[in-house]
């Protein structure tokens, strides 16, 4: 996996470098999807996960993490850019590598959700979800409703 380079960015799979503390400010406070997340739930997301991370200079100005059993299936979920990086095709960048990297490992069955990013996904590859009705969630999160658009 290692390091990217990308005009003046970079990508990061090193999880060392990523700034827990900043990944949780933009969950909590400028997701929709993470909203009041505790910072322990974060950090112990990021400890079970393979993190990607943009950096520009020394600043993160991107995230997301991946949740995989290596082999089989992947779930790529928080995937976040700073509000003064967007537009600059950092996100596309993000999950490019991401899908690259996971179909070098061998793992061919990867899902995500999203409210608004789907032309992002689809130009990496991304489709709506083949037999939805065979699937099954058991969601205790306390904002499930606002993430679903019903509050």
């Amino acid at each position: 996996m290692g390091d990217r380079r990308r005009d003046d960015y970079v990508l990061s799979t090193d999880a060392a470098r990523v700034d827990v503390g900043l990944v949780h400010r933009w969950l909590c406070d400028e997701s929709y999807w993470a909203a009041g997340r505790d910072y322990d739930v974060v950090a112990r997301s990021i400890e079970g996960s393979l993190p990607y991370s943009v950096f520009h200079g020394s600043e993160q100005v991107a995230f997301a993490r991946i949740v995989t059993d290596g082999a089989t299936f992947a779930w790529i979920c928080d995937v976040f850019v700073a509000a003064g990086h967007r537009g600059r095709g950092l996100g596309g960048w993000l999950v490019d590598s991401i899908v690259e990297d996971l179909t070098d490992r061998g793992v061919l069955r990867l899902m995500l959700a999203t409210k608004d990013a789907h032309e992002v996904y689809r130009r990496a590859g991304f489709t709506g979800l083949e037999g939805a009705d065979r699937f099954m969630e058991l969601d205790r999160r306390p904002t499930r409703a606002a993430i679903l658009g019903q509050a």
